[in-house]
């Protein structure tokens, strides 16, 4: 089965931090499924690192009051791309990412305060029928897929 992956759980240093952090659980699926590393802000233009961002309702804005709403809506678009081209029927994102959050993403404030929602991938990956779950709800998933 081919999985699409936040590419930053399987330790590229793409997050905005320029960090990133091989997950263990996410490394032990590399022994049994396909796993298809993105980074949706990658793929939508923005550098690495990146002024913190997070979403504003169906904006989203970073720290410092810049609109990057077009390269996360261009980044999630290509990412459900490459879904669609190699056949993922799952994916496991980055939990409360403006992109790739599942459930609870942060509130735009940049308080450190959640809120429930979607990023902007997960929103379209899940609209397009791809199952979404982050890497604190890899039991759930695990339960999902037997």
């Amino acid at each position: 089965m081919n999985i699409l992956v936040s590419a930053c759980l399987l330790g590229v240093h793409c997050r905005y931090s320029g960090k990133g952090e091989l997950h263990p659980t996410v490394a032990k699926l590399l022994y049994t499924h396909h796993l298809i590393p993105v980074c949706p802000e990658i793929l939508g233009g923005l550098p690495t690192p990146r002024t913190p961002a997070e979403r504003c309702g169906a904006r989203v804005m970073t720290r410092d009051g810049a609109d990057v709403t077009e390269p996360y809506a261009r980044g999630a678009r290509e990412t459900l791309a490459l879904a669609q081209l190699v056949d993922c029927r799952y994916a496991i994102l980055k939990a409360r990412s403006p992109s790739c959050g599942r459930g609870a993403i942060y509130d735009g404030t940049f308080s450190g305060t959640l809120t429930e929602g979607d990023g902007v991938t997960a929103q379209l990956l899940s609209a397009h029928g791809i199952r979404v779950f982050t890497e604190e709800q890899l039991a759930d998933f695990l339960r999902e897929i037997g």
